[in-house]
């Protein structure tokens, strides 16, 4: 019996174990385990209507058809600590004898294991789902109430029953809903002046209309519009209760239209034992102040004031902001009506300067002018300096093992303006068995990097720029410089990067990102480590070589195989000028030649000068809102500006006539990204997850292919599951090298995501995507995408993933399997790689999209 038929087999024999586990063993005489519940609705069978989720009579989880949390609860046993006692005192002298070899301490902390060891399986499994009449009931009556709720009145909902084995029933509910009654007139009744005005100007917006159908979602709906217009238009106090909406049905039930009516009643304040009513008034504020630096509203403490545009500023001695930083992202102003949202938008401002802790805005009505406020907003600012540490633990195919510590140092209103200065230092030890050498150290590998990013919080342009395109707009602007430089990594890269950019927000979903300037400058100090680094290129290159007879000795090392790198490139410039036996038409000089351009173009060094617009929508309103959508899309234009202003001077040429600067032509092309993320919430805990990502980057001017940086790659454990980062594609070719990248990328991930047992999660998922070169110089076929039909070389990954929740994050780890692998043989593409032996195993922090 071979390997994939013996797994079948113990699969097989424990899925027959579980099933045999009875499920009714624990059950009383008189009860009666639910095991299948069923739906009709007017005469049709539903599965997948909203209703069926108010039942309360589920059956238990079921996977694999086995209710493995009903197994696990009834593995739970009752009395644990009596029967504990018990056990101890079954046997003469075994309490003594634990005692004398645990101590009497231990031995009761024993007992509390097992008691609580107990406790956790009761409280992790399920109990059983029995039938319960009074249950029953309830579920009728959440089922009429539903459909009345849609404006079904004459709805029934009756339940029968029905014995299917010993201790074993199914329910089934038929559901009979009437003629659906609609909205007849809609007329008001407002005892408040005021809120009758506000009513009428936003009467066309009502969420009810008449003719339509009658829904309590919609009168809801329409109750939350009332509010948030009364309290963004001057309404203060407006309290909820003041709303009533009357809707008169016909008793008999035979009119179906009905009538309704919009009552809203002024507000209500108790005096001692009675109810006074205090008419709505639009109120406005009078004035507004901002209190610094005291935590606790004690007034006696603010010792120096300003007047900044009709916005008093209070602290305790000498300002540290500026007035300007304070003013400008408050809503609220002096002599306009109250309004909720301009609170709201308030508190956002502040709180995203991350300068002060929980900023705190209060009205107080002024004494003897009731249509007055006063507004103050209280800041307690935030410790003027911080400092993070971070700690990580890596692997990847040039590192053996990599330790990585970090620091950063926050200042806080470095130039009074609220802005935060932040200066981070990484350094990584690592050790890599490819470059160790007989007497080196285990830590061979060295990396250090720094950066410093300054974010203030407004625009630094000039003024005629902020009045034409950011008036009344709050942009952040970011400046940031980095470096970083390795030692025995790779090609022992320094890069140095720069970046000036703007964002803003037009609303709170709104999201824009302007880049003005994004720089990078990439100078590898190894080229001559390539092929010790890129092996899978040396190793095709040396099987070309030892294909020759009659091979020049020159090109070798004392193994016989080609030396590095006098041999390596000695070999190349020999095959690509026709010094050896391989002719141009032969496919290993083919290949000799794409090995050549890719180290041409892995070992070049980039001047990157460019700049990028991107939006992004995001309605997530927390991070506890499971159904959201995210879209975002991305233009970024590089080398366009710089050739420019070379092609101005007389700055020295290459030998393909391109302007230098650095010794480097600068890199010129245009990339272009979208990407949609799509969460649904399809039950209790229970999430249907999609994303899809194009991206394409092309080269033109100066430039014959995209920087390694800038370019694209597939796999890995937030991308295409079945495959490890830079392993899939381009197109259909085998992932021949170490990192395989391209230009054009397509991504595709649908996951569902369900609970299994307390924290620990479970996930299915399906991932299609793949990399292809693009105008790239990149001649070989299978790594491009030529026309449409390449599609069929979309990859398709599908597997299984457990996650477990410690609230603060997630520890994910995927399985995945190569479903459809177009590097295969046409015959073997589908299906031949799933087995456990090829799975891919795959740990994560938090959710992949």
């Amino acid at each position: 019996m071979n390997l994939a038929n013996t797994k079948i087999v113990i699969l097989f024999v424990l899925c027959v174990i579980l099933h045999s586990c009875s499920s009714t063993k624990k059950l009383a005489d008189d009860e009666n385990l639910i095991v299948k519940q069923s739906f009709e609705l007017n005469d049709e069978i539903i599965t997948q209507d909203p209703v069926i989720v108010l039942s309360q009579t589920p059956e238990n989880q079921r996977l694999l058809g086995i209710p493995y949390k009903l197994h696990l609860y009834n593995l739970s046993k009752s009395n644990t600590e009596e029967r504990f006692e018990a056990w101890l005192k079954r046997k003469p002298q075994r309490k003594e004898r634990l005692n004398k070899w645990l101590s009497p301490k231990q031995l009761e902390q024993v007992k509390r294991y097992r008691v609580g060891f107990s406790n956790w399986i009761k409280n992790t499994g399920e109990a059983p789902s029995l039938i319960d009449h009074d249950k029953i009931a309830l579920t009728n009556s959440l089922f009429t109430q539903y459909y009345n709720n849609l404006g079904y009145f004459n709805t029934t909902s009756t339940a029968t029953i029905e014995s299917i084995g010993t201790q074993k029933s199914s329910i089934h509910y038929n559901i009979t809903t009437g003629p659906r009654f609609t909205l007849d007139s809609i007329t008001t009744v407002i005892a408040s002046k005021d809120i009758d005005s506000i009513y009428k100007v936003y009467q066309k917006e009502s969420v009810i209309n008449q003719g339509e159908a009658f829904k309590v979602e919609n009168i809801n709906a329409e109750r939350e519009r009332l509010i948030n217009v009364f309290r963004n238009n001057g309404i203060f106090n407006f309290q909820q209760r003041s709303i009533r909406f009357k809707a008169f049905k016909d008793s008999l039930g035979i009119d179906t239209k009905i009538p309704l009516v919009v009552e809203i009643k002024n507000a209500q304040k108790r005096v001692q034992d009675t109810l006074i009513e205090i008419p709505y008034r639009v109120q406005k504020v009078k004035s507004l102040s901002v209190y610094v630096e005291n935590p606790e509203q004690d007034f006696s403490t603010y010792t120096d004031s300003i007047n900044y545009n009709g916005i008093k500023i209070f602290s305790v001695g000498p300002l540290k902001y500026n007035p300007i930083v304070l003013a400008k992202g408050v809503k609220i102003s002096p002599d306009q009506a109250y309004s909720y949202q301009d609170r709201t938008a308030t508190y956002r401002y502040f709180n995203e300067l991350q300068n002060f802790k929980y900023p705190t805005i209060t009205y107080s009505a002024v004494e003897n002018e009731p249509t007055l406020l006063d507004a103050n907003i209280f800041l307690s600012p935030k410790e003027r300096f911080s400092l993070g540490f971070d700690f990580d633990v890596s692997h990847s195919n040039i590192q053996d093992i990599g330790i990585t510590l970090g620091t950063s140092v926050i200042s806080r209103n470095i130039f009074r303006g609220a802005e935060i200065l932040e200066f981070g230092v990484k350094s990584t030890i690592g050790s890599s068995r490819d470059v160790a050498e007989e007497k080196s150290t285990f830590f061979n590998l060295f990396e250090v990097g720094g950066n410093l990013l300054l974010r203030v919080p407004r625009l630094l342009a000039p003024k005629k720029i902020k009045s034409t395109f950011f008036d009344n707009i709050n942009v952040k602007t970011n400046i940031s410089l980095g470096i970083s430089l390795q030692e025995n990594i790779g090609l022992d890269r320094q890069s140095f990067t720069g970046n000036f950019e703007y964002q803003w927000k037009t609303k709170p979903a709104y999201t824009f990102t302007l880049k003005l300037a994004d720089i990078e400058y990439v100078d590898n100090k190894a080229i001559s480590n390539y092929f010790n680094v890129y092996r899978n290129s040396y190793d095709r290159l040396n099987d070309i070589a030892k294909s020759i007879p009659s091979i020049n000795n020159q090109y070798l090392n004392e193994r016989g195989n080609l030396s590095i790198t006098n041999g390596t490139d000695l070999f190349i410039d020999h095959v690509l000028n026709n010094r050896t036996d391989i002719s141009t038409e032969d496919d290993r000089f083919t290949n000799v030649s794409n090995i050549n351009e890719r180290k041409n173009r892995l070992t070049a060094n980039n001047f990157i000068v460019g700049s990028s617009f991107s939006f992004l929508k995001n309605n997530q309103e927390s991070i506890i809102d499971e159904s959201f959508s995210q879209f975002r899309v991305k233009f970024e234009w590089v080398g366009n500006l710089l050739n420019g202003i070379l092609n101005l001077t007389d700055s020295p040429k290459d030998s393909d006539g391109n302007r230098v600067i650095l010794n480097l032509a600068p890199s010129q092309y245009f990339k272009s990204e979208l990407s949609y993320i799509k969460h649904w919430e399809v039950g209790r805990e229970r999430i249907l997850a999609f994303r899809g990502f194009t991206g394409i980057a092309l080269p033109y001017g100066n430039s014959k292919s995209i920087p390694f940086t800038r370019s694209y790659y597939a796999g890995g454990s937030n991308d295409n599951r079945a495959w490890k980062a830079y392993k899939l594609g381009p197109g259909s070719s085998n992932g021949i090298n170490e990192f395989n990248e391209a230009n054009f990328k397509l991504a595709l991930n649908l996951e569902y995501r369900y609970p299994i047992i307390g924290a620990i999660k479970g996930a299915f998922f399906i991932d299609a995507g793949n990399i292809w070169n693009v105008n790239n110089n990149v001649p070989d076929i299978s790594q491009t995408f030529n026309n449409y039909r390449d599609l069929n070389q979309l990859a398709v990954g599908t597997g299984f993933g457990l996650r477990y929740d410690f609230d603060y994050f997630i520890f994910r780890l995927d399985t995945a399997f190569k479903t459809f692998d177009p590097s295969q043989a046409a015959e073997d593409r589908w299906g031949s790689q799933i087995s456990l032996d090829q799975a891919v195993f795959n740990v994560g922090i938090n959710y992949p999209f």
